[in-house]
């Protein structure tokens, strides 16, 4: 099935687009570079958001809700985001706003000395991604149909990991000179956070309208009449992908559960958290460029890997040995990595350029809806059964491999 076939290919605009002074390469790994610095910034706070929440007396059901909903907030907010990228086209702006805002409040989020303050900021730090994701996926999209969806989207997703692995490193090592110092660990985390933002408006300098790209790669609608946009239908099968995206998302453990149970069963000290997480984070940089390579290769059947990882995270994670649980939550970082590359390039194949923008924010919010659930689901059980939590995430991940064997995507 193709996208043709669900609706008729939308009435075309002239694309007038000014060339950009970038190749499409080079703009991957320009925007990747701000992802870096941006990803060391948030990926540096969220390794230690369980820690973090739990000192200032949360439990691991509060744990588990607050990430939850701020993951939900990252996604389910870009049903808003998504469609008033599209409608006003200033993908850029929308882009730059949602990197602000979390360059913002990851600092103060160090200073708060209250368990709600603490909520409230790890919540508007995710927000501030369901800002800018629509918009800055539709800007890669138009790039990555000249370098290869998943080659492009997995190169993009590799550069975000290396911040990722940076930030938390970088915090474990403040918290271990410095005891339990948060506010030092975060407050640091401001100056690569306004370097990002310098970047990012230089490079919207160079290339003010990443449309060109996409025109130039091939016959693809690329710029829908604006009187169609809400009109245009999304295809039958990117809507069978968001259930099954969803379904892998209401089994997947957040790694503010996970690091829950290593500090709350002594399995790893404080400090030590944050630098598994940056071990994830590079495992999930490792899978991401080998799913896209082969998504390029072989299509959306690579895809099946993601239940089965999200299957097997609980049962080594929620051990009470060290090692199991350290390879849980490797193998964690690994299912993240097909989540945050592979999965976005599936939608730029499924849906054309004139919605891209609403259909990432319509994606997003299917995950966002799936990962509240997730995040709350993973915490109450854990109070209650961790073998509950394991039969039940086994559960949901079949019928998620059920939902991809009805996918059918079409090939760019």
């Amino acid at each position: 099935m193709t996208a043709d076939d669900v609706n008729p290919p939308p009435v075309v605009a002239p694309v007038r687009a000014s060339a950009p002074r970038l190749t499409a390469w080079r703009f991957v790994m320009a925007f990747g570079t701000v992802s870096l610095l941006m990803d060391f910034v948030y990926e540096g706070a969220r390794s230690v958001t369980g820690p973090l929440l739990a000192h200032l007396g949360a439990s691991a059901l509060v744990v588990g809700v607050v990430t939850g909903v701020g993951e939900a907030a990252a996604l389910g907010l870009r049903l808003v985001s998504g469609p008033l990228a599209d409608r006003t086209r200033r993908f850029w702006a929308w882009t730059v706003a949602g990197y602000a805002l979390t360059a913002v409040t990851v600092p103060v989020l160090g200073l708060a000395g209250a368990l709600w303050a603490a909520c409230a900021l790890v919540i508007a730090e995710r927000v501030g991604k369901a800002v800018r994701s629509p918009a800055k996926d539709t800007l890669l999209s138009h790039a990555t149909a000249a370098t290869g969806r998943g080659r492009g989207f997995a190169v993009h997703e590799a550069l975000d990991q290396v911040g990722a692995v940076l930030g938390p490193l970088t915090v474990a090592g403040i918290l271990a000179l410095s005891g339990n110092g948060y506010g030092p660990a975060l407050g640091l985390l401001a100056l690569p956070g306004a370097v990002a933002l310098a970047l990012l408006v230089r490079l919207r300098a160079r290339v003010p309208d990443p449309v060109a790209y996409e025109a130039a790669a091939g016959p693809v609608p690329v710029s829908v009449a604006p009187e169609q946009r809400i009109r245009v239908r999304l295809p039958r099968a990117f809507w069978v992908y968001a259930g099954f995206t969803g379904a892998t998302m209401v089994g997947f453990a957040t790694f503010g559960v996970l690091s829950y149970h290593l500090v709350r069963h002594h399995l790893l000290p404080t400090a030590a958290v944050p630098v598994l997480y940056a071990a994830a984070m590079a495992v999930d940089a490792l899978a991401a460029l080998a799913t896209g390579w082969l998504y390029d290769r072989w299509g959306a059947r690579v895809l099946a890997a993601l239940p089965v990882l999200s299957a097997v995270v609980p049962v080594l994670a929620f051990t009470d040995a060290v090692w199991p649980a350290v390879l849980g939550a490797l193998l964690w970082g690994a299912a993240l990595g097909i989540q945050e590359s592979t999965l976005r390039a599936t939608v730029a194949d499924l849906v054309p350029a004139g919605r891209r923008a609403t259909a990432y924010g319509l994606f997003a919010s299917a995950m966002g809806v799936a990962t509240l659930a997730g995040g709350a689901l993973t915490g109450a059980l854990y109070e209650v059964s961790v073998p509950a939590l394991i039969t039940t995430v086994a559960a949901v991940q079949t019928a998620a491999l059920v939902l991809l064997l009805a996918l059918r995507v079409p090939r760019a």
